[in-house]
C-alpha cells in the first residue's frame, strides 16, 4: 500500500509510539461510555506521526475526548453519553462519526455543529441526500439560528448565510468550480451518510469528502452501520487528520415486535422490548399457518390470504382489523408501511369507517388545510387530488409517498408533527430524514421489488423503518406488528428484525462528468487517478488485501501439514467411487424406460431423485400418472425446506444439515431424474394432507437411512427386476465388479473418515488458494485504470477533449451538466438538434433526460414531438456504439431505453404552452407529484443547458432555454414549499 495506514486508537492491536503520544490510551478495547444500559462505543483513527497540541484539562485526550469548558449551546433535557462524547470530540475541532438509530438523538450533535461556527464565527454547511428534506432542515435551523441559508437545485435563499443547507450534488459542484464561499467555511455536516451506498448517487458524497480541503471538518450522522472504524480510517487516510467514531445502538424508546398472521387472528410477540426472540411464541406462529392449510384443503381450495401486498379483500380488512385495534388500544398514532403507492392509497381509502378526530381537530384541520392550499392558483386548489384529502385528513388518517402533490405531502408532515393525524399509509421513504416518530409501526408486507426480484426486507431497511415505532419521552415503548402471508423460516425472521446493520459499502463509478471536471480544472493535484486511488472502494479493498494475503498463507500451512500418507490409497478410493457411480447413472438411463420401470414404481417404493446437480435424496413413491404430453410423472414424497408447502412457492430439498427439520410434500418427478430404486417399501397412508402423516414418513425414511449406514439395498435389474437386455446384463456385471473392488478397498474396510475428509479438505483448500490469488491480481485500481482510459478514448472520439486531454469547447459544456446524461445532450446541441426546435419543443424534448417511472400506456407523440424523439434515440445509439467499440460494458438497446425516457414528452409540451395542471394530469397515468417533481428537475436541467450554452457563446441557444425554462415556471409546479 502506498499511502500510510491510519492507527486506530482503542481498536485492535496496541497502537505505535508516535499514535500512542497522541492518543495515550492503548487498551485493545474499544472505549465505553456507561450509563444504566445507555452505551455508546468511542473511537478514534489518528494518522501516524499525529501529535495532539491540546490542552488535556479542557479537552481531554484523543482516545478520551472530554469538554470542560463552556458549552457553545445549552438543550433543555439532559445528553446521552454518545451526544457528550461527540460534542467533546467537536470541541477539539475533529472530525467525527456519529452512528445512530433513528431517534436516538443525533441531531442535537449536527445543531451543536452549527451553533459552534456562530460561536467562533465561521461558515458552516449542511448537505442532506434529498431536496424535501433539506427544506424541512432549513425550516429547523431557521428558527434557531435565524441567519440561515439554503441552495438546492430549484431554489436559493440568503446564500452568504453563515449556515448553508443544501443538497450533496450542489457542494460537490461547489468543489469543482472552486467557490469563494469554501474558505470560509470550517464544518460541513453530512447527514444520513450512509446514502453513500445508494448505487446512482453514492459516488457525489465520495467525490465531495474527496474534495474537501483539509482544513476543513467534517461531521457525519449515520444510522447504525458496522463498519463505521473502516470509514472513520479512509476519512483519516486521506485527510491526515484524527476522525472519531461514536457507534451507539441505545435506543431510548425499547421496541417491541409483534407478528400477525394474515387470514388469521391476534398477534404473536416474537421480539421483546430486551430484544430476545421468543421462540415458543414462533412456533405458535407457525402452528395457525398449518392450521390455516389444513382447513383450506378441506375447503378443497386455496382462500387468497396474500392481500397484505396486493390490497384484495382479505388483506385489506386484516389492515382494516388491524387500525381498528390499534385505536382501541391507544396505541396511535400509528404509521403503516407498505411497499407501493397506489397501495397505500387503497388502504387509506378502505379505512371509511374509521374517525380519530374529535369535532374541535377536525376544525383545526381543516384551517390549516385552508391555509397552506392559499399558497396555490384558484384553479389547482380543486384538483381532485387536494379535495379528496381534506375529509380523510379531517378523520385523523393520511398519505404520504412521493407521487403525492408536494403540498399535500408536506401538509401531512406538519399535521403528523401536530398530532392530527392518527393513521399514516407510507412508503419507505417517509422513514428517511426528518424525526417524525409514532407509537406503532405496521409492515403491511415482509416482502418487496426491488427491481430486480422479491426479497425480504433487508435487517438496515427493518431497522431504519422500525425506528420511527417510540416516541422519546412520551412512549415507554415503541410496538412494531409485521403483516406475513406466509410461513417464514425462523432464520429469516430473526435476521430481519434482530439482524446487525448492514457495513457501509463504496458504489464508486467514473462519470464522464467527473472525469471532464477534474481534467478542466487548473491545479494539477486534483486528476481522476488521484480520485480513483482516494475513493472509500479503493482503500476498502486495499484493506481486505493483507487478510486475503494472510488467508492463502493459512491455507498453504494447512495443505502442508495435511498428512500426505496414504493420499495415493484415498486418491484411488475416491476414483473408484466415481467410476461406479458414471455407471449405475449410465445403467439408470437404460432401465427408466416406462416398460422396464413402472411395473416397479408401486406405492411405497423407495426411489432416489437427482435433479442436475441437485440431489433430493430418497423419497417415496405416492403414484404414477400418464400424461397427454411429456409421459409419465411420479408423484414422490420427498424431503423438502421449511416453507415449502405453499402453492407458489416451487418445493426446494431440504439441506442436510446437523438440526435441520424440513417437511415432507408429494412432488412431482419425472422418469429421467429417477437415480436408483430401492427394493425396499414402506406403508403409505391413503390421507396425505395432514401434516403427521407426512412427517411420520420422513421419520421412516431416515429409520431406514440408521439401518443401512452403507446405503439403502438397491434392485438389480437382472436378478429383481428379470431384465434380460445385453448391454444392461453388461453394465450389471461391470458395477457388481466395481462394487467388490470397493468393498474390497482397505479405505472401505477401515472407512477412515478422517483420512477421507482430510483429501477433500486438500483439495478445497488449494481451489480456495487459486480463487484468491486471483482475486489479489485483479487490482481495483488497474480496472479504474482501464476504466478511466476507455472512457477518454469516448471523449476523445466525441471531441469533448483533444489527442492531449485538453478539454474542447464541447466538454467545457458537458462539464456544466450533471442532471441528465452529459454527452447526448451535448451531442443534441453540437448536431443542431436544438436549434431547429421552438422553445415548447426542447422543454419536452429535455424532458427525456429526466428519470421518471414508466408510464404503462402506449405513447402517441404528435409529429412535432415524434421527429425531435427520433433524432434523441438515434443520438443514444450512436453514443452506445462509441462506448462499446472503446470496449466500455455497454448494451446499446438498454443504453437507449434507460436514458431516452419520452413518457412525460406530451405533458411538458402541452403545460409548457399553457395548459392547466388538471388538464396535464388526464394526459398520464404518472403520480401528480411525480410530475411536479420531473418538472422541477426538468427546469434545474434546463438551467444547466442554459449555462452551458453561455459557457460556449451559443446566444441563440441561450435564449431558448432560458425561455423553455420560464414557460414551466407557473402554477401548482412552481409553488413554494409550505417549509420556506
Amino acid at each position: 500500500m502506498d499511502q500510510e495506514e491510519p492507527t486506530t486508537l482503542g481498536k485492535r492491536s496496541e497502537p505505535e509510539p508516535e499514535a500512542i503520544t497522541a492518543g495515550g490510551d492503548t487498551s485493545s478495547k474499544p472505549k465505553k461510555c456507561r450509563s444504566a444500559e445507555r452505551t455508546c462505543v468511542h473511537e478514534v483513527a489518528v494518522p501516524n506521526s499525529y501529535i495532539s497540541t491540546k490542552d488535556e484539562s479542557l479537552h481531554g485526550t484523543l482516545s478520551n475526548p472530554l469538554h470542560n469548558g463552556t458549552m457553545a449551546k445549552t438543550y433543555p433535557f439532559t445528553l446521552d453519553p454518545f451526544q457528550q462524547v461527540s460534542i467533546a470530540c467537536l470541541e477539539r475541532n475533529e472530525s467525527v462519526l456519529v452512528s445512530a438509530h433513528t431517534s436516538a438523538g443525533k441531531t442535537a450533535i449536527a445543531e451543536y455543529a452549527v451553533a459552534m461556527s456562530f460561536r467562533d464565527k465561521q461558515r458552516v454547511i449542511y448537505t442532506s441526500p434529498l431536496k424535501a428534506l433539506s427544506n424541512q432542515k432549513y425550516r429547523e435551523l431557521s428558527q434557531e439560528f435565524k441567519d440561515v441559508g439554503l441552495m438546492t437545485g430549484d431554489v436559493t435563499l440568503s446564500p452568504n448565510a453563515t449556515c448553508l443547507v443544501m443538497t450533496t450534488e450542489i457542494l460537490r459542484g461547489m468543489l469543482y468550480r472552486g467557490s469563494e464561499v469554501l474558505k470560509e467555511v470550517a464544518w460541513v455536516i453530512f447527514d444520513e451518510i450512509h446514502y453513500m451506498k445508494d448505487r446512482e448517487r453514492g459516488v457525489v458524497w465520495e467525490e465531495s469528502i474527496i474534495f474537501l480541503p483539509p482544513a476543513i471538518k467534517m461531521v457525519f450522522l449515520s444510522a447504525t452501520m458496522s463498519n463505521a472504524t473502516e470509514f472513520a480510517e479512509w476519512i483519516c487516510n486521506i485527510h491526515k487528520q484524527p476522525c472519531h467514531v461514536v457507534y451507539t445502538d441505545f435506543r431510548p424508546t425499547p421496541l417491541q415486535h409483534y407478528v400477525f398472521p394474515i387470514g388469521g387472528s391476534g398477534l404473536y410477540l416474537v421480539v421483546d422490548e430486551h430484544e430476545q426472540f421468543r421462540e415458543d411464541n414462533f412456533v405458535k406462529l407457525q402452528d395457525t399457518f398449518i392450521k390455516q392449510k389444513l382447513s383450506e384443503g378441506s375447503k378443497g381450495g386455496k382462500t387468497n390470504g396474500r392481500g397484505g401486498r396486493g390490497g384484495s379483500a382479505s388483506g385489506g380488512s386484516d389492515i382494516y382489523k388491524i387500525v381498528k385495534m390499534i385505536m382501541e388500544k391507544k396505541f396511535q398514532p400509528v404509521i403503516i408501511f407498505s411497499f407501493s403507492r397506489r397501495e397505500c392509497e387503497q388502504h387509506a381509502m378502505s379505512m371509511s369507517k374509521l374517525d380519530f378526530n374529535t369535532q374541535e381537530e377536525k376544525d383545526t384541520v381543516e384551517h390549516v388545510f385552508r391555509n397552506a392550499v392559499l399558497c396555490l392558483n384558484e384553479e389547482d386548489r380543486s384538483l381532485p387530488a387536494i379535495e379528496l384529502m381534506l375529509p380523510l385528513l379531517q378523520r385523523g388518517i393520511a398519505v404520504h409517498h412521493s407521487g403525492l402533490l408536494p403540498v399535500i405531502k408536506e401538509l401531512v408532515e406538519l399535521l403528523f408533527q401536530e398530532g392530527l393525524v392518527k393513521a399514516l399509509f407510507a412508503t419507505e421513504t417517509f422513514a428517511m430524514g426528518l424525526n417524525m416518530p409514532a407509537k406503532t409501526v405496521v409492515f403491511t408486507a415482509v416482502k418487496k421489488w426491488d427491481g430486480d426480484s422479491h426479497r425480504y426486507i433487508g435487517s438496515g431497511e427493518y431497522i431504519q423503518m422500525s425506528g420511527r415505532a417510540g416516541r422519546r419521552g412520551k412512549d415507554d415503548r415503541g410496538i412494531c406488528i409485521v403483516m406475513i402471508d406466509e410461513q417464514m423460516e425462523m432464520n429469516n425472521l430473526k435476521d430481519m428484525v434482530l439482524g446487525k446493520p448492514a457495513p457501509l459499502l463504496s458504489t464508486f463509478r467514473l462519470s464522464y462528468y467527473s472525469i471532464l471536471n477534474l481534467m478542466s480544472r487548473a491545479e494539477g493535484q486534483f486528476t481522476a487517478e488521484h480520485v480513483i486511488r482516494n475513493s472509500f472502494h479503493q482503500f476498502q479493498y486495499e484493506k481486505a488485501l493483507p487478510d486475503m494475503g494472510n488467508r492463502v498463507s493459512m491455507l498453504e500451512q494447512e495443505v502442508a501439514l495435511l498428512d500426505a500418507a496414504g493420499e495415493a490409497e484415498v486418491s484411488e478410493y475416491h476414483k473408484l467411487k466415481l467410476d461406479l457411480a458414471q455407471l449405475e447413472k449410465k445403467m439408470m438411463s437404460q432401465i427408466i424406460r416406462p416398460e422396464m420401470i413402472l411395473y416397479f414404481l408401486v406405492p411405497g417404493r423407495l426411489i432416489k431423485v437427482r435433479e442436475g446437480g441437485t440431489d433430493w435424496g430418497w423419497g417415496v413413491v405416492v403414484n404414477v400418472v400418464k400424461k397427454p404430453v411429456g409421459g409419465y410423472i411420479v408423484d414422490t414424497l420427498l424431503h423438502c425446506s421449511p416453507g415449502s408447502n405453499d402453492n407458489s412457492i416451487r418445493p426446494k430439498p431440504c439441506p442436510p444439515r446437523p438440526g435441520e427439520k424440513g417437511e415432507m410434500h408429494v412432488v412431482p418427478v419425472q422418469l429421467p431424474l429417477i437415480a436408483a430404486l430401492s427394493k425396499l417399501r414402506i406403508y403409505v397412508p391413503p390421507d396425505l394432507r395432514p401434516l403427521e402423516a407426512r412427517q411420520s414418513i420422513l421419520l421412516a425414511v431416515q429409520e431406514l437411512g440408521n439401518r443401512f449406514p452403507q446405503g439403502l439395498p438397491k434392485l438389480n435389474p437382472v436378478k429383481d427386476m428379470d431384465v434380460r437386455d445385453s448391454e444392461i446384463v453388461e453394465l450389471v456385471n461391470q458395477i457388481e465388479e466395481l462394487e467388490k473392488k470397493l468393498f474390497d478397498h482397505p479405505m472401505h474396510k477401515i472407512q477412515n473418515v478422517d483420512q477421507i475428509k482430510c483429501f477433500e479438505r486438500k483439495a478445497e483448500a488449494n481451489h480456495e488458494i487459486q480463487q484468491l490469488k486471483a482475486k489479489m491480481r485483479d487490482s481495483q485500481l488497474q480496472k479504474f485504470r482501464d476504466e478511466l482510459k476507455n472512457r477518454s478514448r469516448v471523449l476523445k472520439k466525441l471531441g469533448h477533449i483533444d489527442a492531449d486531454s485538453v478539454v474542447q469547447v464541447k466538454g467545457r459544456a458537458a462539464c456544466l451538466i450533471d442532471t441528465g446524461d452529459e454527452l447526448l445532450v451535448t451531442e443534441l446541441m453540437f448536431n443542431g438538434t436544438f436549434n431547429d426546435l421552438d422553445h415548447h419543443q426542447i422543454a419536452a424534448l429535455a424532458s427525456c433526460f429526466i428519470p421518471v417511472e414508466k408510464s404503462t400506456e402506449q405513447i402517441q407523440l404528435r409529429s412535432e414531438l415524434a421527429r425531435p424523439l427520433q433524432q434523441l434515440q438515434d443520438s443514444a445509439r450512436r453514443i452506445a456504439e462509441i462506448q462499446h467499440e472503446c470496449k466500455l460494458e455497454v448494451n446499446v438497446d438498454e443504453y437507449v431505453e434507460s436514458t431516452v425516457r419520452p413518457f412525460l414528452m406530451d405533458v411538458i409540451y402541452s403545460w409548457s404552452k399553457g395548459s392547466t395542471f388538471a388538464d396535464v394530469t388526464q394526459m398520464t397515468d404518472i403520480f401528480e407529484g411525480s410530475i411536479i417533481r420531473a418538472a422541477r428537475r426538468l427546469d434545474e436541467f434546463l438551467n444547466q443547458l442554459r449555462a452551458a450554452a453561455d459557457a460556449v457563446g451559443e446566444a441563440d441557444l441561450e435564449k431558448k432555454f432560458a425561455a423553455a425554462s420560464e414557460s414551466l415556471r407557473r402554477g401548482i409546479i412552481f409553488a413554494n414549499s409550505l417549509y420556506l
